[in-house]
């Protein structure tokens, strides 16, 4: 495996992370990439009107580390607002996400790298733990071996902290600016495109689960999920409500089955690797 030394040669990967409100977490996010072992990356944050001193903490670590680059929205506009910009600013060729509560594995972007480039893929995801709001890992989600926009559109089986695409296939995607679930519809546009995304079964995130946070209870992202058949395919109301409950709510209620048995039997050793 490549050491730091000899990885700063490598394509620039643009990391885009979205900020508001987030002085609780935030710090442990940012260390978790710029600890990365593939260091040829720049960390793109925009601040979406956050309120609390989130701000200050991101330009405290910018006087550390000039990879950082900050950028600052007066009013509240949504995470999709905020990782446009960002994405608009990204120089680099490869673009991966990470949330202000979420933590990166050291060696999440080398592995992903040398697999993307090794197999030629254009998408590349993988499995990750799920944490509590104190960092402890109560979890874990198995990515499939790989997922098309078939199988996407039908459940959102992508883990978007382990997200990377490469731009030099397609150019850059922006994202839908709908308030919530706007992740989910920005990989439906890259799997257009790419077609299939591919995986690593190893972990190499961690998910923050928060309490109030709007990923936290799936339910009640229903409505939410019907506008993604709207803005993305053009679906009418009625067609994008038939779609939800004929095929994604089945689809869904399987991933959660699927889950729960896998953490039955992986919990244990999973929480080994802490």
């Amino acid at each position: 495996m490549e050491s730091k030394e000899n990885n700063t040669t490598g394509e620039l990967v643009s990391v885009i992370m979205p900020s508001y409100n987030s002085s609780r977490f935030i710090a442990e996010s940012i260390e978790s990439i710029l600890r990365q072992t593939y260091t040829q990356l720049e960390l793109l944050i925009t601040d979406d009107g956050s309120t609390d001193n989130t701000v200050e903490i991101i330009q405290a670590y910018i006087q550390k580390d000039s990879r950082i680059r900050l950028f600052t929205q007066k009013d509240n506009m949504g995470a999709g607002h905020a990782r446009n910009h960002s994405i608009k600013e990204a120089r680099g060729r490869y673009i991966a996400f990470c949330d202000s509560d979420d933590t990166w594995l050291p060696h999440k972007l080398e592995k992903q790298l040398a697999f993307m480039k090794e197999n030629g893929y254009c998408f590349c995801f993988s499995s990750y733990f799920v944490g509590d709001e104190s960092g402890n890992r109560t979890g874990i989600v198995i990515a499939p071996s790989s997922v098309t926009l078939s199988d996407t559109k039908r459940d959102d089986k992508i883990g978007f902290l382990t997200a990377i695409y490469d731009t030099s296939a397609h150019g850059k995607f922006y994202m839908p600016t709908l308030r919530k679930r706007q992740d989910w519809a920005y990989v439906l546009l890259i799997l257009r495109k790419c077609r299939k995304a591919y995986s690593l079964k190893e972990p190499l995130a961690c998910y923050r689960r928060s309490r109030g946070s709007i990923s936290s209870n799936k339910l009640s992202l229903l409505k939410f999920n019907a506008q993604v058949y709207q803005t993305v395919f053009g679906y009418s109301t009625l067609h994008s409500y038939c779609y939800l409950s004929g095929l994604f709510l089945p689809t869904y209620t399987m991933k959660v089955i699927n889950n729960w048995i896998t953490n039955l039997r992986y919990r244990k050793n999973y929480r080994a690797l802490k």
